[in-house]
């Protein structure tokens, strides 16, 4: 009896040991301290997820996010990610900490559901909002689609478009499409070659240039990544090139990121590649690129510059334990194998969590803004602020 006793505290002193240390090397990153966890949105009527963040000249902070019924309300099984009646909405806060209730309509779709606002805010104040859609197609329509599309859920997919705001999100423009870029094979429901598309951040060059890296299916069921660049801030787009395509490898959800030297970056979510993060690297404004594995796992990633010219480099963590995770580059993202990573949750429900976007709230301090659930239960946004010297 004497012996088991002393086994299983034994066993309790080495487990306490191991926790205490994964949390020492955590507590050990020099200058980052996470100050606390927010509650952004919740409402238990809605699935909400994919937020994005910007902050006004003023300080007001603006978060969109996708907005869904809750399906379950109506007896359904569960929700997923495609839904006709999905809107872009948003809230708003003065601090970080208390935000508004009632969120303010961005965009509805006239043809079907919308997905993953992403805000960019430029430099003369105008905000982007870029999007996609899904559009249900009823049976009898099906046959007469032209081929091939691309269908999930029984939903048929619109392809990407974008909305301008140039009174800090009061108003918002008509629907602006981009163009459909070349390598892209698939067919909207309208017969239309699909309008690029993708979910991540895009980024207002030193030069004026707008940057998007988009998706395309440039074969049956394989995303590639391609760059697009505007240079009337968001109204018309040009196709640039190839960012990452590989044989087996897909590349999609992607954000994009200017160096202080000029490199232009990538952040590119991956499948059929374990989950790896990918960098991917321009030397010559955006004409051609290199990619390689990142050397760790997690997606979709987004870059925030920082007042000392580091990144701070999140994402969410969509493997046991489920959460949301980071890491600080140098100014010109080369240590990426390297730089440790700083836990910054990992109390996830599942796999259904992420999406992160950071904003600079003041000189030291960072809100880290994403989608979240704890036991399953209802998505919500959700942010971390965190401490940064």
């Amino acid at each position: 009896m004497a012996k088991s006793i002393k086994r299983i505290s034994l066993a309790i002193f080495f487990l306490a040991f191991a926790i205490m240390n994964i949390y020492a090397a955590q507590d050990s990153i020099p200058g980052v301290r996470k100050i606390k966890d927010v509650l952004i949105y919740k409402d238990t009527a809605f699935y909400s997820t994919f937020p994005s963040v910007v902050k006004r000249p003023d300080g007001e902070l603006l978060v969109a996010f996708r907005r869904a019924p809750n399906r379950m309300i109506f007896g359904e099984k569960g929700n997923n990610h495609v839904d006709d009646n999905s809107y872009l909405e948003m809230v708003r806060s003065k601090d970080a900490e208390h935000w508004s209730k009632k969120p303010e309509l961005i965009y509805a779709h006239p043809f079907g559901g919308s997905q993953d606002p992403c805000m960019l805010q430029l430099k003369n104040g105008t905000i982007l909002c870029t999007s996609y859609g899904w559009q249900s197609v009823r049976p009898d329509g099906i046959p007469n689609l032209k081929q091939p599309y691309f269908e999930a859920a029984g939903y048929i997919f619109l392809g990407g478009y974008l909305v301008r705001s140039t009174n800090g999100g009061k108003t918002w423009s008509e629907a602006i499409y981009p163009p459909s870029i070349p390598p892209e094979i698939n067919y909207n429901a309208y017969g239309q070659k699909v309008p690029a598309y993708n979910r991540g951040a895009l980024y207002e060059a030193k030069d004026g240039r707008v940057l998007w890296i988009v998706a395309a299916y440039d074969s049956p069921r394989k995303t590639s990544n391609y760059l697009l660049t505007s240079r009337d801030k968001g109204l018309t787009w040009e196709y640039t090139g190839e960012v990452a395509k590989d044989p087996k490898i897909m590349f999609n959800e992607a954000s994009v990121y200017e160096t202080p030297k000029g490199d232009i970056l990538g952040f590119l979510r991956t499948a059929n590649f374990d989950d790896q993060a990918v960098i991917a690297r321009s030397k010559d404004g955006g004409k051609t690129f290199t990619w390689e594995s990142m050397g760790f796992q997690g997606h979709p990633l987004n870059a925030l510059r920082l007042p000392d010219n580091r990144v701070l480099l999140t994402y969410g963590y969509r493997h046991q334990p489920f959460g949301i995770r980071a890491r600080i580059l140098n100014a010109e993202c080369t240590d990426f194998k390297t730089a440790p990573e700083i836990v910054l949750r990992e109390d996830g429900g599942n796999g259904d969590i992420g999406y992160t976007w950071p904003v600079q709230l003041d000189k030291n301090r960072v809100l880290v803004v994403y989608y979240f659930n704890k036991e399953n239960g209802i998505r919500h946004i959700a942010g971390t602020i965190l401490e940064i010297k």
